[in-house]
């Protein structure tokens, strides 16, 4: 009976998991370099979203992954707002394979923190008494593929066979 448990308890071990273990905001920002003669303006804002994924691992099977959005938001050509808020989250994943590792730190925990950056960029912009902006929803798989093809073109370009002299650089 004992063999069997320390059977079960071994390939319990081997198994795969991921959690989530913590979120936490890293950074947040909020700018509003014209105010308040900016209030004044009766044009609409046009608003401009940026989003970027980044982690790392820090220990053998907990990770950091994170998730930056900086929006800002102009009247002609003034800043109305420019908030900048880095949602990070710290994940466990052992027994993962891999090829598996860089997908699910950069398509499925960016998902994963994703609804908290959201909630916290419309908070951190309620708060500046201007209506909330909802960032809308993010395809992280469709990202991580161009980030992939990206820099696969980059390899490819650095492999194009011309040898360059010490200190040279391409242009």
């Amino acid at each position: 009976m004992a063999e069997n448990q320390n059977s079960h308890d071994q390939q319990a071990s081997r198994d795969p998991s991921f959690s989530l273990q913590r979120t936490y905001i890293k950074d947040l920002s909020v700018e509003m370099p014209n105010a308040p003669e900016i209030f004044l303006e009766q044009e609409g804002p046009t608003v401009e979203v940026s989003i970027n994924v980044g982690g790392q691992r820090l220990a053998e099977t907990i990770f950091e992954a994170t998730v930056t959005a900086t929006v800002t938001t102009r009247i002609q050509d003034k800043v109305l707002y420019l908030v900048e808020a880095t949602q990070a989250g710290i994940f466990e994943a052992s027994n993962i394979p891999a090829e598996q590792l860089d997908p699910l730190i950069g398509i499925v925990c960016p998902t994963m923190l994703y609804p908290y950056l959201r909630a916290n960029v419309a908070d951190a912009i309620n708060r500046t008494s201007l209506p909330a902006l909802h960032l809308a929803e993010v395809n992280f798989q469709a990202l991580y593929e161009q980030r992939i093809a990206q820099l696969a073109e980059e390899q490819k370009q650095q492999d194009s066979g011309i040898i360059l002299p010490p200190g040279a650089t391409r242009q």
